[in-house]
C-alpha cells in the first residue's frame, strides 16, 4: 500500500469540557457528568474532568461510588443535544482542511492526511497543530491527536499524551513506544481476551508480538489469533471509511429503582412504550426502517437477557414496534428485578416501509444477544 498518514483525533473529556464552557467557574475542580447529575440517584459517570479522574473516578462508574471517592466532586446531568451540537462543530472544522474523515462517534474521528500539503514535514506534527487550532477556534475545546501510518497505531498514539497531546508514530517506533504498553491498549482486545492473555503470561504488546502465531491461533481461533499477531506488530491495512450506514438503532433506560416484571408491570409497560415511540422517531427522522425488533433487560445482578423477532417487512411504525417489543418482553424470565430496559431495531434499510409490515409473518431471526452483550447504556460513557 502507498504511503499514508492517518490521524486519530479524540476530543479531551468531551462532555465535561463542553459543560465547563458554560460553567467556567468550575475549571480546575473535579467534575463528573452522568445521569441526572445527582449522586444520590441511580446512574453512571459518562465522563469526568482530569481532576476527577485523579481521584479514581472513571467512565461507567456508579455515581454513588464516584461521590464516595471524591466527596468534593461536582456532578452535572448529561445534555446530549449540546454535545451533539459541539460534535458537529468540531467535525466541520476538520472538514475545512480535508474531507477524508471517518466518523467514529460523538467525540472522535479518523482523518486521512496523506494528501494534505506539509504532511511529510516533521512527521505531520505542524498539520496536527493546525487541526487543533481549527477545532479550538470553532469550539473552544481541546483535543489529542495521534499520527501514524494506519488507524490502529494512530488510535494508540492519540491516547498517549492526553490532554492536548500530539504523538507521531512510525514503524521504527513500534518496539520502543508500542511494545511496552499493556495489550489492552490495542483497540479490539477487550477484557475477556486480556484476561486470557494474562493467563498465558502475555501482558504487554511486545510479549504478544513475540508469541508464536500458532499458539495464539490455538487459543483464540484462526481469525482473531492471526489478527492479534498482526496488530501487535503494528500492521493494519483498513481504509478510511468516509460514509457508512448504521446496522441498528436503540434506546434504553436505567431505572431509578429496580422493577419486577410482574409486580411492576404497568411501570415497565409505560417505559417500553415510550422507548418504542422515541426509537420510531429516531428511525423516521433519519429515514430508516428495520425488520428485527428486540428488547434487552439487565437484571439487578447485571446479567443481560435479550429477546427478538424479525418481521417479513421493515417498519418504522411505533405501534408495530410496540406490539413486537411487548411480545419479546413477555419471553424474558421474571427471575430477578430489572435495573435496565431497552429496545433495538436491526436489519435497517433506507426508504419508507409499507404500512402493512405489522401484519407480516415472523421469520427466523439471528439473535441480537451477541450484539448487546456487554454493551454500555444508550447514554453511556464516551471515550475518555
Amino acid at each position: 500500500m502507498s504511503w499514508r498518514r492517518i490521524a486519530h483525533l479524540d476530543m479531551d473529556a468531551f462532555y465535561a469540557s463542553v459543560e465547563l464552557l458554560r460553567r467556567p467557574e468550575l475549571r480546575g475542580c473535579p467534575v463528573a457528568i452522568g445521569g441526572h447529575g445527582e449522586p444520590s440517584r441511580r446512574g453512571v459517570v459518562t465522563t469526568a474532568t482530569y481532576e476527577a479522574r485523579a481521584s479514581g473516578i472513571r467512565s461507567g462508574m456508579a455515581l454513588r461510588r464516584a461521590a464516595e471517592l471524591c466527596p468534593e466532586c461536582v456532578f452535572l446531568p448529561v445534555d446530549f443535544a449540546e454535545y451533539r451540537r459541539y460534535s458537529r462543530r468540531f467535525k466541520a472544522a476538520i472538514a475545512t482542511l480535508t474531507d477524508r474523515i471517518e466518523d467514529r462517534g460523538i467525540d472522535e474521528v479518523y482523518i486521512d492526511l496523506s494528501a494534505v500539503p506539509g504532511i511529510r514535514v516533521e512527521r505531520g506534527v505542524p498539520v496536527a497543530r493546525d487541526l487543533q487550532r481549527r477545532v479550538h477556534e470553532a469550539t473552544g475545546l481541546g483535543c489529542s491527536i495521534g499520527l501514524a501510518p494506519n488507524k490502529l497505531l494512530a488510535k494508540i498514539a492519540s491516547e498517549l499524551h492526553k490532554p492536548g497531546g500530539i504523538t507521531a508514530i512510525d514503524e521504527y517506533d513500534i518496539a520502543a513506544v508500542i511494545w511496552p504498553l499493556p495489550v489492552r491498549r490495542i483497540n479490539g482486545i477487550g477484557p475477556k481476551a486480556d484476561l486470557r492473555l494474562e493467563e498465558l503470561g502475555i501482558r504487554t504488546i511486545g510479549a504478544l508480538a513475540a508469541a508464536p502465531p500458532a499458539m495464539l491461533i490455538a487459543h483464540f481461533g484462526r481469525s482473531f489469533g492471526q489478527w492479534m499477531h498482526e496488530a501487535a506488530h503494528g500492521r493494519d491495512q483498513r481504509p478510511i471509511v468516509t460514509a457508512s450506514e448504521p446496522v441498528s438503532m436503540s434506546r434504553e433506560t436505567t431505572f431509578e429503582h429496580d422493577l419486577h416484571l410482574r409486580r411492576d408491570w404497568q411501570a415497565l409497560a409505560a417505559c417500553l412504550a415510550e422507548l418504542c415511540r422515541e426509537l420510531a422517531g429516531d428511525l423516521h427522522r433519519r429515514g430508516y426502517a428495520g425488520r428485527t425488533i428486540g428488547v434487552k433487560a439487565r437484571y439487578d445482578d447485571f446479567r443481560i437477557v435479550t429477546r427478538d423477532h424479525t418481521l417479513a417487512l421493515a417498519t418504522d411504525d411505533a405501534a408495530t414496534m410496540r406490539r413486537v417489543a411487548f411480545e419479546c418482553l413477555s419471553r424474558v424470565p421474571a427471575a430477578r428485578r430489572l435495573r435496565l430496559l431497552g429496545v433495538r431495531v436491526g436489519g435497517l434499510s433506507r426508504g419508507a416501509p409499507p404500512r402493512q409490515a405489522d401484519a407480516a409473518g415472523v421469520v427466523a431471526a439471528p439473535s441480537l444477544a451477541a450484539a448487546w452483550q456487554g454493551e454500555l447504556p444508550f447514554s453511556g460513557p464516551e471515550n475518555p
